[in-house]
């Protein structure tokens, strides 16, 4: 009982040991505006699909903590992003400007979506094709309205 008591208050005591005061994300709110703005603009080079705002990946807090950096130096948005593209090329662009270097990334899809529906239509006809008409005996009729008509009375 006594061993309860002192778990207990070890543990209502804890709490504020742990409790921690939420920091400011940046000291000039005009900042971290424009680091939102930036951060919806980049994507996250670990993540699948995530802007830097949207992953919580530790390589995304260490490149929006360099924007802050940069915002601070008093960097244009222009400037920083042309940082980020020479030092990690121009995956680091959630939306890539269309190039040589980055033809694949926006025609790729399509291709994939043109060569996979010309591959359904192409099987569809050859599974058309060889769908034959094959026409059924009298017999074979009477035989199955007696299959019917037996399973019919067995329930």
């Amino acid at each position: 009982m006594k061993m309860k008591w002192l778990m207990l208050i070890a543990l209502v005591f804890s709490g504020p040991a742990w409790a921690g005061e939420a920091r400011p994300l940046a000291e000039d709110p005009a900042a971290e505006a424009r680091l939102k703005h930036l951060a919806v603009e980049l994507r996250c080079l670990v993540c699948q699909n995530q802007t830097l705002a949207d992953s919580n990946a530790p390589l995304a807090e260490d490149l929006r903590r360099e924007v802050r950096e940069m915002i601070a130096k008093d960097m244009s948005d222009k400037e920083i992003i042309d940082f980020l593209v020479a030092r990690y090329g121009d995956f680091v662009l959630y939306r890539p400007p269309l190039k040589a270097t980055t033809t694949l990334l926006w025609v790729g899809p399509f291709v994939l979506l043109t060569v996979g529906a010309a591959a359904l239509v192409m099987t569809l006809r050859r599974r058309a094709r060889k769908v034959v008409d094959v026409p059924v005996t009298d017999e074979e009729h009477r035989r199955v309205e007696q299959l019917l008509t037996e399973g019919g009375k067995r329930s």
